[in-house]
């Protein structure tokens, strides 16, 4: 039986190749799947999508409905039906919208999550659903309350970090290289790029800091 993955992460800062979010959430699919029977043949992502977002507006998901009009694929799989969404009129407007498709949506730590029409299954889904958007919107509220008492300690919360503080060694650096040039005079922006370069510091990119970058990091 042949299945398509779908895996969703809230938080931008729970996405990249040191977050293990989507790890996990591939992890449980592909261990229900080979367990069930199930051949995976294609994965979509929504990184950093909320789980209140209706699945129109995910492109994740909108490329995965395109998918599964042209191969007839008929399964969807994800970790949990909070990964599908937290919102419950999301998740039930949602699947609902699958299910005239014809479209199985299957969460792997409760694969009859979607399916059982009893009325306690019915209403153990709307509990559930309920119990995950009303722990959403608690978080929500005490990482707001978190960020607002950092602010008011250091005068800053949130956002990118500062040169200085992501790398104060080669703020040092930087500023050691542009007071000084062999001949005399100050380093132009670029040279100092040039040397920090080639001494192994590089962007988080791994390429050369453009002159730009040189001028913030030195504050002028």
């Amino acid at each position: 039986m042949e299945a398509i993955a779908y895996l969703r992460t809230s938080s931008a800062s729970n996405v990249g190749l040191d977050k293990d979010s989507d790890k996990r959430q591939r992890a449980a699919i592909e261990g229900f799947a080979a367990a069930n029977g199930y051949t995976i043949v294609a994965e979509f992502y929504d990184a950093a999508v909320s789980g209140s977002d209706p699945i129109s507006e995910r492109a994740g998901f909108a490329a995965l409905l395109d998918r599964i009009a042209g191969n007839g694929v008929r399964t969807v799989l994800v970790e949990s039906p909070d990964r599908f969404a937290r919102d419950l009129t999301v998740q039930l407007t949602g699947h609902a919208f699958l299910r005239k498709q014809g479209i199985a949506l299957i969460p792997t730590t409760a694969p009859d999550y979607f399916t059982a029409d009893t009325p306690t299954a019915v209403l153990v889904r709307q509990v559930l659903g309920a119990i995950a958007e009303f722990e959403k919107t608690s978080l929500v509220a005490k990482l707001r309350a978190a960020r607002e008492r950092k602010k008011a300690e250091t005068g800053k919360c949130g956002g990118r970090q500062s040169h200085a503080e992501a790398r104060p060694e080669v703020v040092a650096l930087a500023r050691s290289l542009r007071r000084r040039r062999p001949k005399g005079g100050r380093r132009s922006l670029r040279e100092v790029s040039a040397e920090l370069a080639r001494l192994g510091h590089m962007n988080e990119r791994g390429v050369p800091y453009a002159a730009m970058s040189i001028k913030a990091m030195l504050g002028e």
